[in-house]
């Protein structure tokens, strides 16, 4: 007998990097009746497209229930923010886990094969630096991506960081390719199989930049590194200084 008691607190909190441009609302009246659950689960495949046979939706209706009560009872908490469901709704923390934060890459810190000594970071010639930024007011976050069915994780990290970068050095805000690291960085990183972010930002570092997310677009999934549109560098290397 399947355990339906599932924790869902990573499903749901990584999930929302992935999935929260499609967040579903529902009202806890729909949360009464096991008919009225059923129906709230019918109307989130519908939304969100997805496609069961007969005996995989019950076992998944278990697991969406399971989530639904989560986001439900986190909600009434005074926390400061707030759980939706996505397109995750009716998977497992470990499902999730397994498909999108899996890696068989080691990660303890590394670089260049060798583990690398934790360092202090001080900042340079800066004052009266702020508790904290939100750097999506500054115009420093690009919009929401989304992996899909591909371990990629370390290469969306480290876009993300560059495109920051890039946009407070230049005010002007790009959206870089994933798929080049994906297809490119094979010394150690493993495209869909994981990878590191120290990596990942030597190899941008050594290639002399990165490409445009237009000119390279994602396709979740290894693919061979394309030459040609690695030679059309957008964002250079000297803003990364690590």
């Amino acid at each position: 007998m399947m355990n339906t008691k599932v924790t869902v607190l990573v499903v749901l909190s990584f999930a929302f990097v992935l999935g929260v441009v499609q967040s579903f609302d529902f009202h806890e009246r729909e949360l009464e009746t096991e008919d009225s659950l059923w129906e709230l689960y019918e109307r989130w495949r519908s939304q969100h497209t997805v496609t069961r046979d007969l005996n995989e939706k019950h076992r998944r209706f278990n697991v969406f229930k399971e989530n639904v009560k989560y986001v439900h009872n986190f909600n009434k908490k005074d926390a400061p923010y707030k759980l939706k469901l996505n397109k995750f709704a009716d998977m497992t923390n470990h499902e999730f886990k397994k498909s999108y934060a899996g890696s068989k890459v080691s990660h303890h810190r590394m670089f260049r094969g060798e583990r690398k000594p934790a360092e202090n970071f001080m900042y340079e010639s800066v004052t009266n630096i702020p508790p904290s930024v939100d750097w999506r007011t500054k115009g420093a976050v690009t919009p929401v991506k989304d992996q899909g069915q591909c371990g990629s994780c370390w290469a969306f990290s480290t876009i993300a960081a560059v495109e920051g970068i890039n946009q407070i050095k230049t005010k002007k805000l790009v959206s870089l390719s994933e798929q080049e690291l994906v297809d490119c960085d094979n010394s150690q990183n493993q495209g869909c199989n994981g990878g590191l972010m120290e990596i990942a930002f030597e190899f941008i570092k050594q290639n002399g930049g990165i490409t445009t997310e237009a000119n390279y677009p994602y396709k979740a999934q290894d693919g061979s590194c394309d030459s040609r549109k690695v030679k059309l560098i957008i964002i250079y290397s000297r803003y990364l200084t690590m």
